[in-house]
């Protein structure tokens, strides 16, 4: 005789009454926390509330150790010029996010479940695949950002610090057995750490405001200055994080919304509310590393700064106050802990979502970390940290190569009536979200076309 269904903290039970909730503890997926988070209340301010979180678990991935690299050497090699260039990151970003969580809600399936509902089983491993390799690098990306802040603060040796990071797999278990709004909690605290950090460093930097708004404006010289332009598609190609289009498709699942149409409509408002907050501010944080490398090296004249190590270096004596590099360093730990969080997680979304196979936690996140961890720790000793910079910038490159394999299928699919009924795309929103898919794409064959050539 079958078990009785067992609901805990308003979470149907997985099939197997008890011994389903073990199995779940050894390997919980996260379609298990899916309508835990009730969002009831009154208010549209409670409800913003209740559906906030998700979006900065997403945002995270724009202000990752990887972005550093090319803010610093953009902002010290020409100023604030290009801040235009990640306002309108930014923007897409924006777009493409509100896609996935309208994807995720009006469906209820996740983009990597959407691949797998739609496509040959070939091409879904092709999608698994590319997708765990793009992980892999973004991984490697934080792997790298985190050992150089362990050096920076603690003097610990850039190979261990890779290695110690894979300690924080430890954190992750713990923080998904607590809750998920803990795990939310942590990466908006994390967040908020950058936040003060750089606003602390803006203040000291003095830079100069005006110059600051104008730049908002494209300059012309993106389109005839070829270092810039360069630099500028390094920075649009790798701002929009494939892996983060899974994640936010099944995050904001998480929240209890009523299956109805009006449930939906409001789910999908809040949602991408959400998603917009966060992402402003990631574009704060991306734009004042961008703002103090201008404000200090530029001004300074020192346009060759483009290694986070040597902006370490250079802070305290350029602006003559103790402690600056500190703070720029704990933000950098604090940037690469969040991406850590938020890509075990996209990890485990796109394995369940692609394949239908859950790996016990910590499992699959040493899988992920050992991919990042071995070339890492191989370039350190063959290259000492110098290999670090052109590691970080491999990494992204390898991320802007997959990028168009997640943006395709999700614009194809949230302009399908078929699938969407209706919540699908406008008119209007479909031409554009088409147009600007293509448009990434071409800057990143683009970029691969003159790091191949370089």
């Amino acid at each position: 005789m079958a078990e009785p269904a067992v609901r805990r903290d308003g979470v149907e039970a997985p099939p197997g009454g008890e011994r389903g909730w073990r199995r779940a503890r050894l390997a919980p997926s996260l379609a298990e926390v899916y309508r835990s988070i009730p969002v009831s209340g009154r208010g549209w301010w409670r409800k913003a509330l209740a559906f906030a979180g998700p979006g900065y678990l997403v945002a995270v991935g724009y202000m990752d150790p990887g972005n550093w690299a090319t803010s610093i050497a953009g902002g010290s090699a020409f100023g604030y010029s290009l801040l235009s260039v990640i306002m309108i990151s930014n923007l897409v970003a924006i777009l493409f996010q509100a896609l996935a969580a309208k994807l995720g809600i009006a469906t209820g399936r996740d983009l990597a479940q959407a691949v797998r509902d739609h496509y040959s089983p070939r091409a879904v491993i092709f999608h698994w695949v590319i997708c765990e390799i793009a992980i892999a690098a973004c991984d490697l990306a934080e792997v790298i950002g985190s050992a150089i802040a362990l050096k920076l603060l603690f003097g610990i040796p850039m190979a261990l610090g890779v290695l110690l990071t894979g300690l924080d797999v430890l954190i992750v278990l713990f923080l998904q057995h607590r809750g998920f709004r803990m795990v939310e909690a942590l990466v908006v605290t994390l967040i908020a750490t950058m936040g003060v950090s750089f606003l602390f460093e803006i203040i000291l930097s003095r830079p100069d405001m005006g110059a600051v708004l104008a730049s908002f404006i494209p300059s012309p010289e993106l389109a005839t200055n070829k270092e810039m332009l360069y630099l500028a598609i390094g920075i649009l190609g790798a701002t929009v994080m494939p892996h983060n289009l899974y994640l936010h498709s099944s995050i904001v699942q998480t929240r209890r919304y009523e299956e109805t149409s009006a449930g939906k409509r409001e789910a999908i408002r809040y949602a991408t509310l959400d998603s917009t907050v966060a992402l402003m501010g990631a574009l704060f944080i991306n734009g004042a590393i961008l703002v103090v490398a201008a404000a200090v090296f530029y001004r300074a004249g020192r346009h060759d700064v483009a290694e986070i190590q040597q902006a370490y270096k250079l802070l305290t004596p350029l602006l003559g106050v103790g402690g600056a590099s500190t703070v720029f360093a704990l933000a950098l730990l604090a940037s690469g802990q969040n991406s850590t969080l938020t890509g075990t997680l996209a990890g485990q979304i796109t394995m369940e979502g692609f394949l239908d196979i859950r790996l016990r936690p910590w499992l699959r996140r040493l899988i992920t970390r050992a991919l990042a961890i071995t070339p890492a720790v191989i370039v350190v000793f063959l290259y000492g940290e110098s290999g670090t910079a052109k590691l970080l910038i491999l990494s992204q490159v390898v991320l802007s190569m997959q990028l168009s394999f997640a943006v395709f299928p999700l614009v194809k699919f949230t302009s399908e009536k078929a699938k969407m009924g209706e919540f699908v795309n406008a008119r209007w929103l479909t031409w554009l979200s088409w147009a600007v898919a293509y448009f990434i794409a071409a800057l990143n064959v683009w970029l691969l076309m003159q790091i191949f050539r370089g």
